[in-house]
């Protein structure tokens, strides 16, 4: 059973929070954002129209400076997200939405699988990410696993195919024949070779989970959300991007001055003169 810890309350945000029909949205401590995707039922598959409002939802994320990092996970025990809704792609060739290009926002599945964003977003596994679940876990920053979870890749046994992320991204973390095995085959991950596979960087009972997500957000929470989001944004570079030094020069070009020049920079300096904790402002990056 996965143990939602004790709500905090809202922050003073700029702007509410999008309305979202298929997810709950918590502040479990300040600075983080909690989204729970709520159709236990449907294993926390999600519809088209739910992807779209969670596009606004990480878009408003972003750019609310009281927030620093989101955690997304599912009700349940049984699955974190099994992906798409079934029903409804069996239904969508009839409607404009049986378009591929029309089918996701630009930031693809659950607004999350091709999202680039500006703020980091831990993926709390606690059950079955199949298809989409897996590619949202893909592209999160972080990724923590109850020991009943496992990753799938289910699309050749469907007729469908992992378009929304998946191919570079099992490359790019797994090596080529991992990713053919998970690709080609429907080859179930369990947690614990996820965590082999450098996958996760912690497996924790169920119960456990979402505790060890919100402890691992607040210590993300505490660092310098400036340096966060620079420092965030290099190693994606490094990772998405073609060459060492294009990674480096896109970084630098885009956050090197105004990080340099910031109240946190000035700040983090002071309070290590001084021998205190830092008080950082909210990131204007």
């Amino acid at each position: 059973m996965t143990v939602s810890p004790p709500p905090n309350p809202p922050p003073k945000t700029k702007a509410p929070p999008p309305k979202c029909s298929s997810v709950l949205i918590t502040f479990p401590i300040p600075h983080v954002l909690l989204v729970t995707i709520n159709r236990p039922k449907q294993m926390n598959a999600l519809t088209v129209a739910a992807s779209y409002e969670l596009d606004k939802l990480w878009k408003w994320f972003d750019e609310e400076e009281e927030l620093r990092v989101g955690i997304i996970t599912g009700a349940g025990t049984k699955a974190f997200s099994a992906g798409m809704d079934l029903k409804e792609r069996e239904n969508a060739s009839t409607s404009p939405i049986g378009k591929w290009k029309n089918f996701y926002p630009s930031t693809g599945f659950a607004g999350l699988t091709r999202r680039t964003g500006k703020k980091p977003i831990i993926a709390a596994i606690n059950g079955h990410a199949h298809g989409g679940g897996f590619e949202i876990a893909l592209n999160c920053d972080l990724v923590l696993a109850s020991r009943t979870a496992d990753f799938r890749l289910p699309d050749v046994l469907r007729g469908t195919a992992a378009i929304e992320g998946a191919f570079p991204r099992i490359v790019r973390n797994f090596g080529l024949q991992r990713a053919m095995l998970l690709a080609l085959t429907g080859y179930v991950l369990s947690a614990k070779e996820a965590r082999e596979w450098g996958f996760v960087v912690g497996v924790v009972e169920g119960e456990e989970l979402l505790g060890e997500a919100v402890r691992l957000a607040g210590v993300v929470a505490g660092m310098s959300p400036d340096s966060v989001v620079v420092s965030r944004s290099g190693v994606r570079q490094g990772w998405e991007g073609g060459s060492v030094e294009d990674a480096v020069r896109t970084t630098a070009e885009r956050y090197a001055e105004d990080l340099m020049e910031g109240e946190n920079l000035k700040e983090g300096l002071k309070a290590f003169k001084e021998r205190r904790a830092p008080r950082w402002v909210p990131s204007k990056l």
